[in-house]
């Protein structure tokens, strides 16, 4: 999945250089698609991380715990 998202942002910065280096005029006639892409792409990102953090608090609670596990039988 970070896979997925360095990739995505390495076309995203792809494209906003291309889109830097354009004429000013059509970056003015771009204004609208821009804004909702990058809107899109926040929604996406935001969804991910909805995605994503349920994985990292069970994880993390499983290391914990592991741990905690490990500790009290090595004093047995």
């Amino acid at each position: 999945m970070f896979n997925f998202v360095k990739k995505a942002a390495g076309k995203v910065v792809a494209a906003g250089a291309a889109l830097m280096a354009s004429a000013g005029s059509a970056m003015a006639a771009l204004s609208t698609e821009i804004s909702t892409g990058l809107t899109a792409i926040q929604t996406d990102a935001l969804a991910l991380v909805d995605l994503v953090w349920p994985v990292v608090v069970a994880v993390t609670g499983a290391f914990i715990v592991f741990k905690l596990f490990k500790r009290s039988v090595s004093k047995v």
